[in-house]
């Protein structure tokens, strides 16, 4: 049994998303012993890197007395959750309790222990998906001992701003999750987004994030996106009406298990021809996300303005040159023509 000489309640305030993000006051109670904890985590990365498809260990690894904690009458469990973005909120993904082990909802069947010795308490995560991207929870109980550690999950990939065919800032933030989904990617987060602005990301519309704040990323100030004189950053307009409010979207996507490929065809073609010449080809018509992932992560470059699933034509320059995006690497957008326009390719995406 924990001796306690007193606890603490304080209130841990005004905490920054880097610069300038919104901040959130948190409660946090802290647990004085008399004799020092006798059982507590140790962790030895507080972040981890993969991809989707990888797999991922998640360390946290637990010290104990067994002889002052009583372990022969005391079952270890061991709890693993998901922190939300608005940090209020968890998701259970694993609980383990003696033989008894439960995973649940999209973890299941992909989440277990690690195991490596008796005081392991590592989270093995497979075939890793874009939703599992986040910030993970390990609790330790042992009758009434216990502790806690924080590690994240981090996703190689890239960050791409997106619109639909309907125009700029039309998307409230339901619509805008939605328009990531069919495109192969989730709606990024804050995190996410400011390490593509320090990696050149450039983009002077507001767009939606994973936490219901708007943003938007400029290494070039300028008018009018923030003003001539104003230092590079993230611009932030906070926290926007979920329902009513209306901006663009940033994406996120990660590696794929496929194939990204420009069809060779005798012929251009329209949006109805372009969908079935690659469904002839046994693929299907890619993704605007497919092409970001192909570009950003595996280099494609091609020259070639091709149709998409969303209705735009795009094509992807990982060589600047002339007549091909001749001073920068990047997905070139050529807008959302009209489908019955018989001037352009087709990329397609075999899974």
């Amino acid at each position: 049994m924990k001796s306690l000489l007193f606890l603490v309640l304080f209130s841990c305030f005004w905490a920054e998303h880097h610069a300038a993000n919104s901040t959130l006051q948190l409660d946090r109670i802290i647990h004085i012993h008399e004799n020092g904890p006798r059982l507590f985590l140790e962790v030895e990365q507080t972040k981890i890197i993969s991809h989707r498809g990888g797999n991922a260990t998640l360390p946290c690894k637990f010290l104990h007395d067994p002889i002052s904690a009583g372990s022969a009458s005391h079952k270890i469990r061991i709890k693993w959750t998901k922190l939300t973005s608005d940090y209020l909120k968890e998701v259970d993904v694993f609980v383990s309790m003696g033989h008894h082990k439960r995973s649940y909802g999209s973890y299941q069947s992909r989440v277990s222990l690690q195991g490596a010795s008796e005081n392991d308490a590592s989270l093995v995560i497979s075939d890793i998906t874009l939703e599992d991207y986040g910030r993970y929870k390990c609790e330790v109980i042992e009758g009434l001992e216990d502790d806690t550690a924080v590690i994240s999950l981090d996703l190689q990939g890239v960050v791409y701003p997106y619109f639909p065919r309907m125009g700029r800032y039309n998307l409230n933030f339901h619509e805008a999750q939605q328009a990531c989904h069919d495109q192969d990617s989730v709606i990024a987060s804050f995190d996410q987004l400011y390490d593509a602005w320090r990696l050149g990301l450039d983009w002077c519309n507001a767009g939606w994030l994973s936490d219901g704040s708007v943003q938007y990323p400029i290494t070039n100030p300028r008018e009018p996106c923030g003003g001539r004189n104003t230092v590079p950053g993230v611009r932030n307009y906070g926290y926007r009406d979920k329902d009513k409010s209306r901006y663009d979207v940033f994406c996120f996507t990660s590696n794929f298990k496929g194939r990204f490929y420009y069809l060779i065809h005798p012929t251009k073609l329209t949006y109805d021809e372009a969908v079935q010449a690659c469904i002839s080809d046994g693929s299907q018509i890619a993704k605007v996300g497919q092409m970001y992932a192909a570009w950003k992560l595996l280099g494609y470059d091609r020259c070639d303005s091709g149709w998409l699933a969303d209705g735009s034509v795009r094509y992807p320059i990982s060589r600047p040159r002339r007549r091909c995006s001749p001073n920068e690497a990047a997905v070139r957008f050529a807008g959302f023509p009209d489908k019955k326009h018989k001037l352009y390719g087709v990329y397609c995406f075999k899974a």
